[in-house]
């Protein structure tokens, strides 16, 4: 199975008539459990926006959400999980995350505050022999396109502990990425949601920019 009909060619500077059809999108993850996956729907949107105003990705930069029980999730290179509290996932929706993920997709979570304990528990389920390592400073996430040489930006302050950025390898390739007291997303939101200053939102913008890109070129 081909994992995606979206045809992409990333580079900067590339001619991208391949992608005329095809533009890209960020799918937001519909889950069960009664977090509240839905949150700060202007994020994708303008972390979209963002990132095909520095290069020539194009891009589609509507909100769509996904339910795992669909194959719409082999649409998008890169789905979204967020939230606030619980997450819950099937036995068959596991399997079916883990076969997005071997198949080329890749996954971004973002703790909006108060998921990790469960977020943990359920990527066990998709990964069983596997759990989050952190990812050092020199990977190249934090190098794609703009230099943390520090690692995740402090977006939002939770718990006043440092940001991390966790991840999970499939042989050599990161296919789950997952920031815990950083929560770049809310910075990618619109002002008056979160009220963050033109500084935090610029660096959690990039941040994203970052993530996207690395998403899509490895």
């Amino acid at each position: 199975m081909i994992l995606f009909l979206f045809i992409a060619i990333f580079i900067i500077n590339t001619d991208l008539s391949a992608q005329d059809i095809n533009a890209f999108q960020i799918g937001r993850v519909k889950y069960g459990g009664g977090g509240d996956w839905y949150n700060d729907p202007s994020a994708e949107v303008n972390l979209l926006k963002f990132t095909a105003s520095l290069t020539n990705i194009k891009v589609r930069d509507e909100y769509v959400f996904t339910d795992v029980a669909s194959d719409d999730i082999y649409k998008y290179p890169l789905l979204f999980i967020t939230g606030h509290g619980n997450i819950s996932l099937s036995n068959e929706e596991a399997r079916r995350l883990r076969k997005y993920c071997e198949e080329g997709g890749f996954i971004f979570i973002d703790d909006d505050y108060g998921m990790d304990n469960s977020i943990r528990r359920e990527m066990k389920k998709v990964f069983p022999e596997r759990g989050f390592v952190e990812i050092p400073f020199s990977h190249g996430i934090y190098s794609s396109y703009f230099l943390f040489r520090n690692g995740p930006p402090k977006t939002h302050e939770h718990d006043d502990k440092a940001p991390r950025g966790y991840g999970i390898f499939l042989g050599e390739r990161l296919v789950v990425y997952y920031t815990y007291e950083s929560n770049p997303s809310d910075g990618w939101a619109d002002a008056r949601s979160h009220n963050d200053s033109p500084l935090v939102r610029e660096e959690a913008l990039k941040f994203g920019a970052n993530i996207l890109i690395w998403a899509l070129t490895n």
